[in-house]
């Protein structure tokens, strides 16, 4: 995407205030490390709290990482006015979640007034290195004047 224009000066903190209302964040121990227009980076650290039956991360664990990573980076580009919803995402797994940290870094592909269309790189970091194992494709749509959606 060409030079993202936020259409909210504030478009950071407003990001970062509505992270923090999400309790599944909070549950899952993912952080907001990265706020830029039209991108936004999550971790989570790998424990036995987000793990499935194998000691992997589990898929659903890294879809909502992901997920947020796409549905805020769309949001830092929406006027202040709007909440943010995803119509539709598809994650790919490409491979296990292993590592001590995982990283969703989500980014706008074109962004409309309506809908706009982001993706989600994910990856493990495992002693020290990075290695995708994700990829998810998402369609979120702005919502303006709609009781209990706002950013």
């Amino acid at each position: 995407m060409n030079d993202p224009a936020p259409k909210d000066p504030d478009f950071e903190a407003r990001v970062r205030e509505s992270f923090a209302r999400q309790g599944l964040m909070v549950t899952l121990g993912a952080s907001l490390t990265h706020v830029a227009p039209g991108v936004v980076e999550i971790a989570m650290p790998a424990s036995s709290a987000v793990s499935q039956q194998h000691g992997f991360v589990h898929a659903g664990a890294l879809a909502s990482i992901a997920d947020s990573a796409a549905g805020y980076a769309a949001l830092t580009l929406m006027p202040p006015s709007a909440g943010v919803l995803t119509a539709e995402f598809k994650i790919n797994l490409m491979a296990p979640g292993v590592g001590e940290r995982m990283i969703a870094r989500g980014r706008v592909i074109k962004a409309g007034r309506t809908l706009t269309l982001a993706q989600t790189d994910v990856f493990a970091i495992h002693e020290g290195r990075e290695k995708q194992i994700a990829l998810l494709t998402a369609t979120l749509m702005a919502i303006e004047g709609r009781e209990g959606v706002s950013s």
